[in-house]
């Protein structure tokens, strides 16, 4: 039997799709959440919508192959009509930890180039303060014992990402460190701090990115936020 979470991302997705008309270029985002809308867009394809899409990683793009969703090179894409990708945490001000599935760089790249970004969870991922959910680093693995101390300077526990006793490697051959900071009270400030270090790629803050969150409730309906309005 279905449980309430994944039910709540599977109704969420089926919202966001809803977002979706012919002839746009869309970013399919990563994860267990994206994967529902991928689906659905999908099954839209199959009935006749007519879109274009890059995906957040190479598992999303080998799902939408599979589902017969034209894939085109970021070499073709000046700007994403819309994105629809899931998220660890939602805040407040719709301020977004992301990188659970180990996609963050490439997933804010896409994000930056999002005419309208669609964040698509279960209730779970609406907290009032980011910080329950570590916080997922890119680093590059060169010297990274250095980047893992300037990051622990920064308050947080950095625990490396590992793929049984390997380190995990994102698409980009890059570590993940998911840095444990407890409560979050400026997200902004601790996202500028932690990309200024030397060794960081990019980190999961998604700060005002987000042009609507889609929550799956526990009534089964599905509930669109805007900014301010959590």
């Amino acid at each position: 039997m279905e449980n309430a979470a994944v039910k709540g991302k599977r109704i969420a997705a089926g919202k966001a799709i809803e977002y979706i008309k012919g002839g746009m270029t869309l970013g399919l985002g990563t994860g267990s959440t994206a994967y529902w809308a991928i689906q659905g867009i999908g099954e839209m394809v199959k009935n006749g919508l007519s879109v274009k899409a890059v995906a957040t990683s190479e598992q999303s793009e080998a799902l939408a192959r599979e589902l017969n969703i034209p894939i085109i090179p970021f070499s073709e894409v000046g700007q994403l009509d819309i994105t629809i990708d899931g998220a660890d945490e939602v805040d407040r001000g719709l301020n977004l930890i992301k990188g659970g599935g180990g996609a963050l760089l490439r997933e804010k790249i896409v994000a930056a180039v999002t005419k309208f970004y669609i964040i698509i969870v279960d209730e779970s991922k609406l907290v009032e303060h980011l910080g329950k959910f570590p916080l997922p680093v890119e680093v590059v693995p060169f010297a990274w014992e250095l980047t893992e101390r300037k990051l622990a300077a920064l308050g947080c526990t950095p625990r490396m990402r590992m793929a049984g006793d390997k380190p995990y490697l994102t698409d980009n051959s890059n570590y993940i460190f998911d840095c444990s900071f407890g409560r979050i009270e400026d997200p902004a400030g601790l996202h500028r701090r932690v990309s200024d270090i030397t060794g960081v790629m990019e980190d999961g803050f998604f700060i005002g990115m987000a042009d609507i969150v889609v929550s799956g409730t526990a009534d089964g309906g599905a509930r669109v936020i805007e900014r301010g309005k959590l």
